[in-house]
């Protein structure tokens, strides 16, 4: 751990240390301008690209930095690691190139693709084990299998070494040629990306303004600066899964009340809408934590962005393409464009029609219809999901349904029965 006595911060000699190590593997990722990004928001955007490491994302800088640095006797007896995917391919990779051991603990929730991609990275070195529904189950548990079979465990987050390779992002970025670095947007999820670049760039250009983007739905960070020390949050929104933790690290709470000058929280939904625009508009493949700092542009005063020279950190592209359908869901309903509603029919010949004929609007678009009739009944529920050409749609279609004296329930606005929607 760091000096009682010292900054809450990674030295730059460790940094500088980490750099050298990762030489033998990583990829210097490019800090690219994106000319329509730019426009839209009236700065200079540029994109950190750890989507191109060689794993896809930041990670195999954290856990190489550190693995490499265990003692010959720990290395022969193999390390433990929990993760919520991205870690674990790191740490996989970093088994595999080492020649050590190792066993990794991920959710049962983990996407298929950064499975899959873990067992190919670690080879015969690593064994995967699916535990729990979150990361902090998975966590919990190889946390008691390192105590009980002493191994050392590889933290994805709340350790020095760690967040010193995370910290060599911060310094590609300053040496990338872009000047000044006005604003840096990263997401946070234990905190070990936004402690490691803050402790760089705060020491080299303190002048940068450092956002910390969170989801809605798990705002450890956001609670533990709100509380003045760090909390766990008792349910969390587990879509954003490269993000999504219950409790951020203990170190990493202390560099970010230190360095990162605003914690900003991005809904779900937004960071779907940012993870298609980045795939349709740009050719980028980010996963819903990689997508956050883009997200957060929209929630960033535009005057605050003027003219300013923008750096959003792509954190990772490891998404799995079995999710895009939910992720173009989640899209549709946050902008408002997709809405589902129980509508109880007349059962009678014709109801139907008259729907479609004096309810649904010219570019409305019935997307599901699910009806059962019921005998000795004179009305019939029906589930119905209509996608609108635009959010302004809505309103005349509510008020056409109730012109027409439909009795319905809109499922968007209640989250009991909406989850088993989406």
């Amino acid at each position: 751990m760091l000096p009682s006595d010292s900054p809450a911060r990674v030295p730059l000699a460790d940094v500088l240390h980490a750099h050298r190590v990762l030489q033998e593997v990583i990829v210097p990722t490019p800090l690219q301008p994106n000319r329509g990004l730019s426009a839209k928001y009236g700065c200079n955007v540029y994109l950190k690209r750890e989507d191109l490491q060689v794993v896809r994302s930041f990670k195999i800088r954290g856990a190489y930095n550190l693995i490499s640095s265990l003692p010959e006797e720990e290395r022969r007896r193999g390390i433990v690691c929990a993760s919520a995917g991205n870690h674990a391919q790191g740490v996989a990779f970093s088994c595999h190139a080492l020649g050590i051991p190792g066993i990794v603990y991920m959710p049962a929730t983990t996407p298929r693709q950064k499975v899959n991609q873990v067992k190919l990275f670690g080879g015969e070195f690593v064994e995967t084990r699916l535990v729990g529904d979150t990361f902090d189950d998975a966590y919990a548990e190889a946390v008691r299998v390192s105590d009980r079979e002493k191994l050392p465990f590889v933290h994805p987050f709340d350790h020095p070494r760690i967040i010193a390779g995370n910290a060599t992002i911060g310094k590609e970025i300053l040496e990338a040629g872009v000047q000044p670095i006005d604003i840096l947007i990263l997401s946070v999820g234990g905190g070990g990306l936004a402690a490691g670049i803050a402790s760089y760039v705060k020491q080299v250009s303190p002048e940068t303004y450092i956002i910390g983007v969170e989801p809605e739905g798990a705002p450890s960070m956001t609670r533990a600066l709100e509380a003045g020390s760090v909390v766990t949050l008792d349910e969390i929104e587990k879509f954003v899964d490269g993000a999504a933790v219950k409790r951020v690290g203990d170190l990493t709470y202390a560099i970010g009340k230190e360095l990162i000058d605003e914690v900003l929280l991005v809904p779900e939904g937004r960071a779907c809408t940012t993870i298609l625009e980045l795939y349709n508009e740009h050719a980028i493949v980010a996963e819903p934590a990689g997508a956050l700092p883009v997200a957060a542009l929209s929630a960033v005063d535009p005057e605050r962005l003027r003219g300013k020279n923008v750096v959003c950190v792509i954190s990772g592209g490891n998404n799995d393409v079995d999710r895009m359908q939910e992720i173009k869901e989640r899209s549709l309903i946050y902008e408002g464009l997709k809405h589902y509603f129980m509508i109880n029919f007349p059962q009678r010949a014709g109801a139907l029609r008259e729907f479609l004929d004096d309810v649904l609007g010219p570019t409305d678009d019935i997307v599901q219809f699910e009806y059962t009739k019921k005998l000795n009944k004179e009305n019939g529920p029906a589930l119905v999901g209509i996608e609108l050409k635009s959010r302004e749609d809505y309103e005349p279609l509510v008020g056409r349904m109730t012109r027409k004296g439909l009795r319905f329930v809109e499922l968007n606005k209640d989250p009991l029965l909406f989850q088993f929607l989406v």
